[in-house]
């Protein structure tokens, strides 16, 4: 899928978890719905850091592009050195270590450890990169033709107030994890998430995707999981962009009011 779909799933995503932790009696406090429905939009476009001519790739100007370069040889590097006899040969790295399971618990558990063991530049270091790439996703017309610097200030600006709302007593910075030391644990869960959501949208499409590496299925490693093929689309196709985005936002919305206890 293209970079606003996946960010429109990533933020329904953590608002249909927040809904089901509210209907189980533990409702998020709404700073941490938001929060995390934000960095799950921007982490729902991470997984293309594989992808030099990904929405992330444009992010954070000749960081972010030297950044896919290198993210894009190792998940090639990776993928030659693990391909099995049915795989096929490839010339780049898309859709293969990025898009799985395994890279999506490694860079959420990172996040949160960076968080317990970083303190709070570590915070507002993790919220300002998904905030940017939640602005690059959610907001994808706007920030097309606006300043990257004005997109940056944007994502720095609303990382310090979020995190000084979270700060306060009740707010969400020890929500689910509160034993002294563990404030913003939470904050690898949408980043999990939101990469494991991009992989479903993209197991969609016409190339499925290799979710479940290294788990071999049949001759093959890095087995592109998806539909039938009769249930697949094409990126950027009318399916996408006509029906599947308007359904995340119906979703979300749902999801949001039921998780603030509105439905």
């Amino acid at each position: 899928m293209m970079g606003p779909a996946h960010s429109l799933s990533g933020a329904a995503a953590w608002l249909g978890v927040g809904a089901a932790a509210a209907a189980a009696g533990h409702t998020m406090p709404w700073p941490v719905l938001v929060v995390g429905a934000l960095i799950c939009a921007g982490a729902a476009l991470a997984p293309d850091l594989d992808h030099k001519s990904a929405t992330i790739s444009r992010a954070f100007g000749p960081v972010s592009k030297a950044l896919c370069e290198i993210v894009d040889k190792l998940s090639y590097a990776v993928y030659k050195a693990t391909r099995s006899a049915g795989d096929p040969r490839r010339t780049g790295g898309h859709r293969t270590l990025t898009h799985t399971w395994l890279w999506a618990v490694l860079i959420g558990g990172g996040a949160s450890a960076a968080a317990i063991f970083g303190g709070r530049w570590a915070v507002l270091a993790i919220l300002f990169v998904h905030l940017v790439l939640a602005v690059e996703g959610l907001l994808w017309r706007a920030a097309r033709v606006s300043s990257d610097i004005l997109v940056w200030l944007l994502g720095a600006t609303s990382a310090w107030i979020l995190a000084g709302v979270l700060d306060q007593p009740g707010n969400g910075a020890g929500w689910l994890f509160d034993a002294p030391g563990q404030e913003y644990m939470w904050l690898g869960l949408p980043i999990v998430l939101g990469a494991l959501v991009h992989d479903v949208g993209d197991a969609l499409t016409v190339s499925g995707c290799p979710i479940l590496w290294p788990i071999p299925i049949g001759r093959k490693r890095w087995y592109p999981i998806g539909p039938p093929k009769a249930m697949r689309f094409r990126a950027g196709s009318w399916v996408e962009m006509k029906v599947l985005m308007p359904a995340f936002m119906v979703l979300g919305g749902v999801g949001g009011a039921a998780a603030l206890n509105y439905i």
